[in-house]
C-alpha cells in the first residue's frame, strides 16, 4: 500500500476527542428557569404548537396561544422549520420533558412599539373583522386584539355590525395604551379620505352651466343642500332659489323635494347651485307670442317682424 493511501486512511480514521462535544457538555449543565430567554431553531410545526433545538438537553415547545393572540393566526404558514425563535421561559419542564416557553411576552412588547409608531404617524393599515360586539367590532393588529367602536367603522355610524364579519377595512390606530391593554382603532378616517377622493374625482367631471335633477335633503336659514342625480351634493344658496327675494328657503322648498338645477361653480371641491338660472334660461329660450281674440299681434310679434323688409 502506497504512503499516500496510507495518510488518506489516517484522516478519515481521525479520532474524536472532548473537544467535538464540548456543545453538548456545556448544553448539559445547562439549567434553565422561569423567565429565562432563550433562542432556539424551529425543529417542527403543526397547527398547535411548535418544537425548538435549545442546544439543551430537553427540547422547547411553545403552543399557538403563547406565538399569537390572533385566532386567523396560522402557525404552518408563518413558521418554518429553521427559523428561530427568542422566547421567554414559562416552566422548565411541562410535565412531558419539554421547556414550556412563550414568544408572546417578548412578541407584544415589540408589537406595542409597532402599534405607537402606527399612533403617531397616522398610518393606514388593513384588520380583519373577527367578532362583533356589543357596541362595535374587534379586530386584531400585530396580534394584538383592539376594538373598533361602530361609530368609527365606516364615514357614517353603521346600524347593521353583523354585516361587517370577517370583512378585511383600513385602519387607523387610536390609542395604544400597553398599560392598559388597550387598542382602539378607527375605520372612519381611511374611509372618509376614499370617499373624498371619489368625490374629487366625480367633481372634477361636473361641467359648470349643466342642468340636472336633484332632491332636497335638508334647509338651513342660508340656503338648502341638494342631492343631485349624479350621486353629490351641492348647496343651493338662498339667493339662487328665486328671482323674489325670499326670507326662508322654506317658503319656497321642502325636504325630499325634486327640483331642477344648474351647477354655477365647482370651485374648492364645493359644488354652488341655482334654480333662478334655470328659470332665467328657459325664459330666454321661449319665444312668446301673445294674440288677441280679434287676430292682432301683441307688440312681441311686432318685434319679431321689425327690421324685415317686404
Amino acid at each position: 500500500m502506497s504512503k499516500e493511501r496510507k495518510e488518506a486512511d489516517f484522516v478519515e480514521e481521525k479520532v474524536e476527542t472532548m473537544a467535538d462535544y464540548m456543545d453538548e457538555l456545556e448544553a448539559s449543565f445547562k439549567r434553565v428557569r422561569k423567565g429565562d430567554v432563550l433562542t432556539g431553531t424551529v425543529v417542527s410545526v403543526t397547527e398547535e404548537s411548535v418544537l425548538l433545538d435549545l442546544k439543551y438537553f430537553s427540547g422547547g415547545i411553545i403552543h399557538k396561544e403563547d406565538i399569537n393572540g390572533d385566532p386567523d393566526f396560522h402557525l404552518i404558514q408563518e413558521i418554518h422549520p429553521g427559523d428561530e425563535i427568542t422566547a421567554t421561559v414559562v416552566r422548565a419542564d411541562d410535565g412531558e420533558g419539554n421547556v414550556l416557553l412563550s414568544a408572546k411576552l417578548l412578541g407584544d412588547q415589540k408589537a406595542w412599539e409597532t402599534l405607537n409608531t402606527l399612533l403617531n404617524e397616522r398610518t393606514i393599515v388593513p384588520a380583519k373583522i373577527t367578532e362583533i360586539v356589543k357596541g362595535g367590532a374587534v379586530a386584531y393588529l400585530e396580534g394584538i386584539r383592539g376594538f373598533i367602536p361602530a361609530s368609527k367603522l365606516a364615514a357614517a355610524y353603521v346600524e347593521d355590525l353583523e354585516s361587517y364579519q370577517g370583512k378585511t377595512i383600513e385602519v387607523t390606530v387610536v390609542t395604544a395604551d400597553e398599560e392598559n391593554k388597550k387598542l382602539i382603532l378607527s375605520g372612519r378616517e381611511p374611509a372618509l379620505l376614499v370617499q373624498n377622493e371619489e368625490k374629487k374625482v366625480k367633481i372634477s367631471k361636473c361641467q359648470v352651466g349643466a342642468v340636472m335633477e336633484g332632491t332636497v335633503d335638508s334647509l338651513k336659514d342660508y340656503g338648502a343642500f341638494v342631492n343631485l342625480e349624479n350621486g353629490l351634493t351641492g348647496l343651493l344658496h338662498i339667493s339662487q332659489i328665486s328671482n323674489q327675494r325670499i326670507k326662508n328657503p322654506s317658503a319656497v322648498l321642502k325636504e325630499g323635494q325634486k327640483i331642477t338645477v344648474k351647477i354655477l361653480s365647482t370651485a374648492d371641491n364645493k359644488i354652488s347651485l341655482s334654480m333662478k338660472a334655470v328659470v332665467e334660461d328657459e325664459e330666454a329660450n321661449v319665444e312668446v307670442f301673445d294674440y288677441k281674440e280679434s287676430g292682432s299681434a301683441s307688440t312681441d310679434l311686432s318685434a319679431l317682424l321689425k327690421g324685415l323688409k317686404f
